[in-house]
């Protein structure tokens, strides 16, 4: 398909548009902005800044890509927006540009962001993630490969989440959130999600692994670092590493399943911010 573009549109002499891109009306594209072939930008949506997109990008109505950061220290500087391939973007989703010359803001490939989510600045955002209708991500959040955040969730800035996480709808956090783990209300784990594990093809024997890992990490008296030993010890399996590194890896503490003790919903040695 040739390239279409409506004739209310207004496109920077500057920016740049791949083969088959199709442009609607009153849509905006700035100067500094890169997009990739056969892109779809949809009524009244708006590409600013230093915003580059891969191929086959569809962007619905009104959305804002590469706008500046909301943050009180960004001064202007020209920073970056990178987007994949094959992403959705729809209605009135807003993706911020980083606040500082040495990150950028990241999206992958396969991503379905729905209507009125926000991807704050300097995000990085792994591959085939789910953002439904009205998730907020805080500025430099991490977010790994097809997790499914469900509507109204709210992710508090500097944030994890693994690979195939679930966050249930209307929950926050403010702490990681471990691969293939559920979260609902605040920091609460409630086990694992067991239909994206299935989904994606993780076998039943480990899936049985990572029910039994989950169980000494989240659900054990032990101190952390015993918990951390022992399941490097006992449990081989890739997926179970991975979800160890994780663990281990994390600064701002975890998500904790309540069934360990009576009353809480965070990690007992994670700090609060």
């Amino acid at each position: 398909m040739p390239t279409q573009i409506h004739p209310t549109a207004v496109i920077h002499p500057s920016a740049q548009l791949g083969e088959g891109c199709q442009v609607g009306p009153h849509a905006v594209i700035d100067g500094n902005v890169i997009v990739g072939p056969h892109c779809q930008v949809g009524p009244g949506a708006y590409l600013t800044g230093h915003t580059q997109l891969g191929s086959g990008n569809r962007i619905h109505a009104g959305a804002v890509l590469g706008d500046a950061p909301q943050d009180f220290k960004y001064a202007g500087q020209p920073t970056r927006l990178r987007i994949g391939n094959d992403n959705v973007f729809r209605e009135h989703v807003t993706v911020h540009r980083s606040n500082r010359l040495d990150e950028d803001t990241v999206l992958g490939d396969g991503n379905f962001l729905m209507a009125g989510s926000h991807v704050g600045h300097n995000c990085v955002i792994g591959n085939h993630n789910v953002l439904a209708n009205g998730s907020l991500l805080g500025g430099h959040v991490v977010l790994q490969d097809r997790a499914f955040i469900s509507g109204n969730c709210l992710v508090h800035q500097f944030c994890r989440i693994g690979r195939l996480a679930l966050m249930q709808g209307g929950s926050g956090i403010s702490l990681d959130l471990p691969p293939f783990t559920l979260a609902r209300d605040n920091n609460t784990l409630c086990g694992l999600n067991r239909v994206g594990l299935r989904r994606a093809g993780i076998s039943a024997e480990d899936r049985r692994a990572l029910q039994r890992l989950y169980h000494l990490l989240f659900r054990s008296v032990l101190p952390r670092a015993e918990r951390l030993r022992q399941a490097a010890d006992d449990f081989p399996q890739a997926v179970c590493q991975e979800m160890i590194t994780f663990a281990a890896a994390s600064t701002r503490g975890l998500c904790a399943d309540p069934g360990r003790w009576s009353g809480s919903g965070s990690d007992e040695e994670a700090s609060s911010d």
